[in-house]
This record gives C-alpha cells, structure tokens and sequence, in this order.
C-alpha cells in the first residue's frame, strides 16, 4: 500500500517511528512534513496529505499532530476525504470497516508510540465492509455537495 503521511511540529518526533512501522510493514510512504520540530501550522499538512489521498497515488494516509483533532478536522474540510482521528486501536479498525476511512489521525501528546503503531497496524489491516455502511457513507458524501 501506499501511504501519505504528515504532520505539524508537536507530531513531528513520533512520526519517524510510524514511518519506520509502515515500511517493515511492506508499505510505501512518502513524508509531506513537517521536517523539522521548529512551529508550523497544521492544516498546510493536512491539505498536502489530504490532496494526495485524493489524487489516487496514494491509497491511505496519516496525520499527526498533538491531539490529531485539529490536523484531522482541518483534513475533512476536502471533499473525498474520511478523516478520523483515533486514541485506540477499535475505533481505527471500526472505522475503516464501517466508514471507509482514508485519513487516519492521532495526538502524539495523547498516544505513545508502541500504541500509535498499534492503531495503526489495526486501521491498515480492515477493511471497508459495505453493505448496510454504503448508504450511511454515500449521505456522507452528498452532505459535501
């Protein structure tokens, strides 16, 4: 799979981490900043990620900031885009299942790292279920028209 990750200042130091698990996990990544730990806005991250998600080069992408509240909220403002922001791995898992999430967002204030790469592998391993979700998620999706 290939994933798209970013994130602000505050996620900058445990992103290395989620790009080193993605890639012993078979997976391509390709970093869109933060670069450094020095202060940056958030929702530059979130679009850059958001438009690659978007433009189907990637299938997947990640956000973090110190909540993953803002740099989520910030992502969902894209048409196409499921953001979601998770603190433990069931939400991440449910999420993909049942709302076919494309965007997966978390705090490195609120997270450590072994379960970053916990919720992680979880939202990685689901898959969307359709079914009875699809009706749920088209409403979603005519609510951005």
């Amino acid at each position: 799979m290939k994933i798209a990750i970013g994130s602000d200042h505050v996620g900058f130091e445990l992103k290395p981490t989620i790009v080193e698990y993605l890639t012993e996990l078979g997976h391509t990544v390709e970093d869109f900043g933060a670069h450094s730990g020095d202060r940056v806005d958030y929702p530059d991250y979130s679009k850059k990620v958001a438009e690659a998600v978007l433009s189907d080069e990637f299938e997947r992408g990640i956000l973090i900031c110190g909540t993953g509240v803002g740099i989520s909220i910030a992502a969902n403002k894209f048409k196409g885009i499921r953001a979601v922001v998770c603190s433990e791995p069931y939400s991440a898992k449910l999420s993909k299942e049942h709302n076919n999430t494309n965007i997966l967002a978390f705090g490195s204030r609120v997270v450590g790292r072994e379960l970053a790469k916990l919720i992680v592998k979880e939202w990685l391993d689901a898959e969307y279920e359709g079914g009875r979700h699809s009706k749920r998620v088209e409403k979603i999706g005519e609510f951005e028209n």
